[in-house]
């Protein structure tokens, strides 16, 4: 059997990596997976194909793409023609980018930091303090902004905008922010695991709150 067009380089507790393998199996995409953690980073192989050392990047045939909300836009575009993923009017791509970059701010600094300091003790130019401060403020707004009836982020149906965020949102409670508190989010998080396809990060070994 040949090898799939499409090579994915992460690591399987990475949520960047994460949203990408999200997108690829929704589109029923076959992939392969590369294993990329520090060590292999710092490779003249992996910084050939991306010089900042880091994941996810993605090869499809002579493309190398790094940068997950780069690559959920240029699958999105790529691979589903009906634009479900990515709205093609100027407003729902508008509404699509507005929460990349939320993905690629609030999200970053707040849950994921906050997570990457309990896992590996990384982050050093977040405090953490204000990591929790700020996936707070943003798991707040978001609470508000799901309340019924609105079901996914950007649309009335799943895009790429609800995969840039969902990863590191459900794991929050493993950099020691709950979810309790905000029901519309849990329940957001539900709709996105209940996506044909969808597959769950693995959880890490560190204990997690409610």
């Amino acid at each position: 059997m040949s090898e799939p067009a499409i090579t994915l380089h992460g690591t399987k507790l990475s949520g960047h990596a994460h949203r990408v393998e999200l997108l690829l199996r929704m589109l029923g995409l076959p992939y392969a997976y590369r294993e990329a953690d520090a060590g292999v980073r710092r490779t003249p192989a992996f910084l050939a194909l991306n010089p900042l050392g880091q994941i996810p990047v993605l090869e499809d045939g002579g493309l190398v793409l790094a940068d997950s909300n780069a690559i959920l836009v240029y699958l999105a575009r790529r691979y589903d023609a009906g634009g479900r993923w990515l709205p093609e009017t100027p407003e729902g791509a508008a509404h699509v980018q507005r929460w990349l970059s939320i993905a690629a701010g609030e999200v970053s600094f707040g849950p994921a930091a906050a997570r990457a300091i309990a896992l590996w003790n990384m982050r050093p130019d977040v405090d953490p303090v204000r990591a929790a401060v700020l996936a707070g403020r943003l798991f707040g707004f978001m609470d508000e902004h799901l309340a019924s009836p609105r079901l996914f982020l950007a649309a009335a149906h799943a895009t790429i905008a609800d995969l840039a965020c969902y990863s590191y949102i459900a794991r929050a409670p493993e950099g020691g922010i709950g979810l309790a508190p905000f029901p519309a989010v849990r329940a957001w998080l539900g709709r996105v695991e209940a996506l044909p396809g969808f597959e769950a990060m693995p959880h890490s070994a560190v204990p997690a709150v409610a």
